[in-house]
């Protein structure tokens, strides 16, 4: 943490392993959690072991021998860098699940990436007409696990109490997170970090992203929120996804087996300031939290 003064405050409070730096005359107030906590309607903790575990006892498991591997298929490289990005382009999206508390390989394993937290070093900045964001102070390469969308795990009912509650003037953060497992088979999970949260609060919508967000389950049947860096991404940017699931030009699925990401910023469209070439001038929309 050398030179941390000079940087600006840790708003992780030394939670993380990395600090994440915030510089300004004032500071946000939130309560800052690494991982996803039960919020009100959360009917499992996200902290809970419900998957089953591998009997892997080498030091990183490998495909031909580990359950985790066989029966979810291998996300990540030996560098723990997301394999077939090029599924990107289409609207399939495969399932991730990382070994977890139960599984007798090491904590080096290439299959536990999301679950080792934060690994880059990331600002908190003020962005002018867009607020908060956050920029990157080092380069991230293509498929690296850049940070989660933590917050507070709620029901679809506590998530439309919360909406139907708030002003035209307040922010909201509330992430729907639809998985479409065929034969008409919806899990929805709802993740609002407003008052305890990460890193990941702060990200901006952009209609071209540099990130990309996939549910990743780890030691819970809850997925985590992952966002992973679509293409390589220079020191000083600022760190982007899409509050409406998409990468770039590609819709997000609504009938397949893939993640829908969805946000519910009020029943008024807001401007937005991405600045991108393909800009669709208004953030996305979801009004079916409010149905």
């Amino acid at each position: 943490m050398t030179g941390l003064e000079e940087h600006g405050l840790d708003l992780s409070d030394g939670l993380e392993d990395v600090p994440v730096l915030c510089r300004g005359p004032t500071f946000p107030k939130f309560k800052y959690c690494t991982d996803n906590v039960p919020g009100p309607g959360c009917s499992v903790s996200p902290s809970e072991v419900t998957l089953p575990g591998c009997s892997c006892l080498t030091r990183s498991c490998r495909p031909e021998s580990c359950s985790c591997l066989q029966t979810y298929g291998q996300a990540f490289d030996s560098t723990g860098t997301l394999l077939n990005l090029g599924r990107l382009d289409s609207d399939y999206c495969s399932p991730v699940f990382e070994c977890n508390a139960l599984c007798s390989c090491g904590d080096s394993c290439s299959n536990r990436v999301v679950q080792r937290g934060l690994r880059l070093r990331l600002e908190v900045c003020s962005t002018g007409n867009k607020g908060w964001g956050v920029r990157t102070l080092e380069e991230i390469p293509r498929g690296t696990f850049v940070c989660e969308y933590a917050g507070e795990v709620i029901s679809f009912a506590e998530a439309k109490r919360r909406q139907l509650s708030q002003t035209a003037e307040e922010m909201n953060y509330i992430i729907a997170v639809r998985e479409h497992a065929g034969a008409g088979a919806i899990t929805e999970t709802f993740v609002d970090p407003a008052l305890e949260g990460n890193v990941g609060r702060f990200l901006n919508h952009s209609c071209q992203p540099n990130l990309l967000m996939l549910p990743v389950r780890v030691h819970s049947v809850i997925p985590r929120l992952a966002l992973f860096a679509g293409h390589d991404i220079n020191a000083q940017e600022e760190l982007t996804f899409d509050y409406s699931g998409g990468y770039r030009t590609r819709q997000p699925a609504e009938h397949t087996a893939a993640a829908h990401v969805v946000t519910t910023p009020g029943a008024q469209r807001k401007v937005c300031h991405c600045g991108a070439n393909n800009c669709a001038h208004f953030l996305p929309l979801d009004l079916s939290i409010l149905s």
